[in-house]
């Protein structure tokens, strides 16, 4: 699923780091070796049918690689509903 992010992701947060994470051994093999963690955040999302929604995404970053795979975990319900 393909979808864009409108802004700042908020309250990023480590789910996982190191050997923790479960899928370590396909990123270091798709993005090279590096200080791989799993995050989570929230974020302004533009769905791919165009709908702008708050969500929970995660994601795989490393230091000197980025932000690796980011995909949608749920749809949340913001107290700001129609601002970015």
């Amino acid at each position: 699923m393909a979808l864009e992010i409108l802004g700042r992701i908020e309250k990023p947060q480590e789910i996982a780091r190191g050997h923790a994470i479960r899928e370590l051994r396909r990123i270091r093999r798709a993005y090279g070796v590096g200080r791989w963690r799993k995050m989570k955040g929230l974020a302004w999302i533009r769905l791919p049918d165009g709908t702008v929604a708050r969500a929970e995404v995660h994601w795989y970053q490393a230091h000197g690689i980025g932000r690796r795979e980011l995909k949608l975990k749920r749809l949340v319900a913001g107290s700001d509903e129609g601002t970015i």
